[in-house]
């Protein structure tokens, strides 16, 4: 089981500079062709004042947070089962979004092979002058250890 002493656990805050040329790749890379995610002229006229980024963008974001250190775990031990996002605001090319991680919730949760450990973990951006950009929620799958014969 994992260690429930890890709920809490929050990492500092890590910049997140976002750039025209990265959101255009993440767009891409989703297989989104929306213009507004490419052509500034296109967002300009769309009521925005650069191209935004897609919703799941914030995925790409680091933060100081090293699962390891926060799970007590190893990071190939870690699949991701589900994830969501709630925004206060569009992401914007030029954007400066400072990311933390908190460990939510660890439990477990009967699986077809056994108890399996599952991790909460919750990201908040934050701009430049502290106002919520986003809040995002993952939830981890921990994997058992393989014995060795």
């Amino acid at each position: 089981m994992l260690d429930k002493n890890a709920i809490g656990r929050t990492s500092p805050p890590t910049l997140n500079e976002v750039e025209k040329g990265a959101i255009r790749r993440f767009a891409e890379a989703i297989g989104d062709y929306n213009p507004i995610y490419y052509d500034e002229e296109y967002a300009r006229a769309s009521g925005y004042p650069t191209i935004i980024a897609p919703p799941t963008f914030p995925a790409s974001f680091h933060s100081a947070a090293d699962l390891r250190e926060l799970l007590g775990v190893g990071i190939k031990s870690l699949l991701h089962a589900e994830q969501g996002f709630d925004y206060e605001r569009p992401i914007f090319a030029g954007d400066r979004i400072y990311v933390s991680t908190r460990v939510s919730d660890v439990f477990e949760r009967p699986g077809m092979s056994g108890k399996m450990d599952i991790a909460v973990i919750e990201d908040e951006g934050r701009d430049e002058e502290g106002n919520l950009v986003f809040r995002a929620r993952r939830t981890l799958v921990v994997r058992a250890a393989k014995e060795t014969p």
